[in-house]
Parts: C-alpha cells; structure tokens; sequence
C-alpha cells in the first residue's frame, strides 16, 4: 500500500498542491495542507482502501485539514479567523459538488504564471518555479544553481511574500497580458532544461530530473496554451533530449556531437519534436525557441555527422541573431561558420567576440576556440584556450574532457 501511495505522491503532488493553493490563497498553507492529506492516506487507504478518484480525495481532505489548523491558529491569532471563517463557508458550498478535474489541470498552469510573474525578479521565478511547480527541495535547487540552501530559500520565502502582499492573482493572463507573461514562463522552463541538459557543475553532465521536469512543463503550456513559441519551446527540449543515451560514454565522459551514435537517437522523440517545429513555423508568428529547435531538427535529420546540412544552419541562425541577438547566439554561429567556412572563418569570429570583452567567463567559448586552434595546428593557442576553460569548469565531464584534449597537445 506504502508503494501506491508514494506513486500517487509521485504523478499527483504538484497538481494537488497547485489546487489547494488556489482554495486556501496562501503557498505555506497549501503546502502543510499536502503534507496532511497525504498523512491522512497512510493512515487511511491500509484500512479503507485506495478512493476511486485518489487526487479528488487528497484535495478534498487537504482543504479540510487546512481548515481545521487555521480554526486552531485562530484561537491564539484573531488576524486568523477571517481566513477560517472563509475557508469553512467555500468548504460547505463545495461539499456536494465533484472535484472539477479539468480546473485541477488549469490550476497547474495558473501557478506556472503565478510563480513566473513578471513582478518577482527573475532568480525568485527560477527558485519558486522549481520548488512549487517541480517539487525540489531547497537544496536541489542550491546545488543546480550554485549558490546555498539558504539564498534559495530567502528567494523563496521573498517570492511568496510579494504574491501574498501585491495580491497577485492566481490565474492565466488575459489575452491582451499573455505576450509578457508568457515569455517569462517560457524563459523559466527553458533555463531548468538548460541545467538539465548539461549541469553547470557536479559528477554528470546531465540532470534527467530538471530536464525531465522542464520537458512536462513544456507540454503542459502546449497543450493548456497552444502558442506557436510553446510549441517551439517544447520541440527544443526534446530534440536535445532525444539524443541524451549518445552523449555519454558508459564510464560517463562527454561525447561530442558529430562522435555521437545517432542509432541510439530517440526518434520518436526527433519526430514529435520536428513536427512542432513545422506547427510552429507555420504560424508566422514563431520567435526564437522555434528557431533553435529548427536548427536542432536539422542536425537531427543528418543521417549522419557529415551529411549535417552546414549551409542552412549558418542561415536560421543569421535569422536568430536579427530576432534575439546575443553573444551565446553569436558564438553557436561562429562554430557553425567554422563547419561551414573552415575553422579559420571561425576561429576569427570567436577572437572578435572575445576581443570586446564577451563571453570572457564563458568556459565553452574559449573550449570553442581551443578546438579550431587545434585543427588549425594551432598548438600553442589551443593549449592555452584549453587550460583557460578548464579553469572556468566546474563540471566533471566537460573536466575530464578536457584534461584528454591537453594531454593531446
């Protein structure tokens, strides 16, 4: 019974609690409330069996129990007996009525945009997306995003506080809202890939839970919110995930793009991935996730490393630097250039970037031109481009990686 009610926990948590917030208006409320229902199943389904309808119940139970704390708190804090008196009434008006299943699934995309309101600052929309929409713990988040339980959980705590005090509702944007909001769920969603992807540090370079996570939050906007950059977005991360088997040795080392085994390659996942791509550019109104994922559908369809069609990923991301212009972009572009062109044509292109002063701490972009140096016979420069970015590395594999490449030279 144990192993069903940690499977229930596992698929129904966050969408339970995404609904409690709704009913109790209060994160830190909602939350005990989970633990409590989920307290009360381990008691309860031994003897009574698991309900028909487990997140039905969980949320049924949850809001009772929170209404029964906030009587008690009231007894000792008269500020609390508003919100008791509140939550009993909702609770008699609800008592006939069936969970509604379908607003359960909208609650899940209101706490998307609650905790990615473009009033929180961006490092408080990562912290309370990945903690309350993706369930990781503070210390998760501390160790994906390089800094201490602590700040994460003062940014958490500072978040929550300004939803509370700026009454900031629980709910989809409007349509003449969605524009700003919506760009800054996706951006959320895109950066727990992104650290899913390829971990800025720790023992492996890929972290399945966030990449994972980001992936289920991307269908749950496409589907909940069918926008073109959505499914742009959504085609990206499984594009790059469906090659995750191939990019890593079995001892766990980083394996380059064009060394990769592509027999291994998800092609279920490169199919779903290019026909949101052609949705989405199809729509005309597509932006810069639609882009990148159609410069990842071109390397998924190489059959192999040098079928890669160099010419048209040079063009999409020359469109990609006019719709979202950044030195990462131009960097991306530049090794593409160095396929295209010849690693001279590339190496020239890092140098400009480096020479304004961009991407100095980027450890990719001095890996980047270590690579093309080498080629070029370079030996000198590439040595020290390389030691430069294993300095900056605080990733096992992408160490390991190139410690292999200096012992080379």
């Amino acid at each position: 019974m144990l192993d069903s009610i940690e499977a229930v926990y596992r698929s129904d948590s966050r969408r339970v609690l995404a609904t409690l917030i709704r009913l109790l208006g209060d994160f830190d409320l909602a939350e005990e409330a989970l633990h409590d229902a989920f307290a009360a199943a381990v008691e309860q389904w031994p003897r009574e069996g698991v309900p028909a309808n487990p997140r039905a119940w969980l949320i049924s139970t949850g809001r009772f129990k929170a209404i029964d704390r906030a009587r008690r708190r009231a007894r000792f804090d008269a500020s609390v007996g508003e919100l008791a008196e509140r939550l009993d009434a909702e609770a008699r008006e609800a008592e006939d009525r069936a969970i509604d299943l379908e607003a359960v699934e909208d609650d899940r995309l209101r706490l998307i945009f609650t905790c990615c309101h473009p009033a929180l600052p961006p490092d408080a929309q990562i912290a309370l997306t990945l903690r309350e929409v993706c369930g990781l713990t503070t210390e998760e988040i501390a160790r994906a995003f390089l800094t201490t339980p602590s700040t994460i959980a003062q940014r958490i705590v500072r978040a929550k506080t300004k939803i509370r005090v700026a009454k900031i509702p629980y709910q989809v944007p409007s349509r003449t809202e969605l524009p700003e909001r919506l760009d800054a769920a996706l951006h959320v969603i895109y950066l727990v890939f992104n650290e899913g992807y390829a971990a800025s540090s720790g023992a492996t370079l890929i972290r399945t839970d966030l990449s994972g996570e980001a992936i289920r939050l991307g269908r749950l906007l496409v589907e909940l919110l069918p926008e073109p950059e959505g499914m742009g977005l959504l085609a990206l991360m499984l594009l790059h995930e469906s090659r995750r088997a191939a990019r890593t040795s079995a001892d766990g080392d980083l394996v380059l793009l064009d060394d990769q085994d592509r027999s291994v390659w998800n092609r279920e996942q490169i199919g779903e991935g290019c026909a949101l791509v052609e949705r989405a550019l199809s729509s005309r109104r597509f932006g810069p996730y639609t882009l990148q994922a159609a410069i990842a559908a071109v390397h998924a369809e190489a059959p192999t490393a040098a079928d890669t069609d160099w010419r048209q990923i040079v063009g999409l991301y020359d469109v990609l630097m006019r719709a979202d212009s950044s030195p990462v972009v131009e960097l991306n572009r530049a090794a593409a250039v160095a396929m295209r062109d010849g690693p001279a044509a590339g190496l020239a292109q890092i140098d400009a970037i480096l020479a304004r002063g961009d991407l100095a701490d980027y450890a990719l972009a001095h890996s980047a031109r270590a690579e093309l140096a080498r080629r070029l016979g370079r030996t000198a420069e590439a040595r020290a481009a390389y030691e430069r970015a294993l300095a900056l590395t605080k990733q096992e594999p992408q160490r390991r990686f190139l410690e292999r490449r200096l012992a080379t030279l």
